[in-house]
């Protein structure tokens, strides 16, 4: 039996992946709930997979946050608490996470060993254009969508989707937090 592999992705509505300008985490549209179910989410035993590019955002905010920063959630606290396996043929160890392991290789090669030899779930938070290169290849089994109330069109950064393949999605889940903020789960296919 192979793990299963999440893609866990924040997204404004259209589809924006974060912002510049003014716009603070979440968008600033956090609320309890959300932060209640994330926190649900990341107590099970998963193994998370980051591309560089995310794993270096996560360790700068994490450096530049003190304590009580709301980067430091309780959690993305418990998220970097756990194994994570960093892909990437640029970094160097020892990485500055707590366990992670560096395979340098390919997303795709990399990804279907740990499906294949993980006893626990795995789960990537960001990590967009791994992310989509793993969808391309079948090994992407959920797609995890938090969208927030907002629209960035004028500051919206990293389009989740751009250039992504066609795919038919199957809705797996979905709820709505603090009266705001929606949570879909695919199940993807090539279209």
């Amino acid at each position: 039996m192979t793990a299963t592999y999440t893609f866990d992705v924040f997204s404004s509505l259209d589809g924006y992946g974060a912002a510049s300008a003014n716009w603070t985490g979440y968008w600033g549209k956090q609320g309890p709930e959300l932060l209640d179910h994330r926190l649900d989410l990341y107590r099970e035993e998963q193994r998370m997979v980051f591309g560089a590019t995310t794993y270096r955002a996560f360790v700068r905010m994490l450096a530049s946050s003190s304590e009580e920063s709301e980067v430091r959630d309780p959690w993305v606290t418990r998220m970097t608490s756990m194994p994570a396996t960093v892909v990437s043929t640029t970094l160097e160890e020892p990485l500055d996470w707590p366990d992670a392991t560096l395979v340098s290789g390919d997303a795709v090669d990399v990804v279907a060993r740990l499906k294949e030899e993980s006893e626990v779930p795995l789960r990537s938070h960001g990590s967009l254009s791994m992310n989509r290169a793993l969808m391309a290849a079948g090994l992407v089994d959920l797609v995890q969508v938090t969208i927030f109330p907002v629209i960035t069109g004028q500051t919206g950064l990293d389009p989740i989707f751009r250039s992504a393949a066609d795919f038919d999605l199957e809705l797996v889940e979905s709820r709505t937090l603090d009266a705001r903020t929606q949570e879909l789960v695919y199940r993807p296919t090539p279209h």
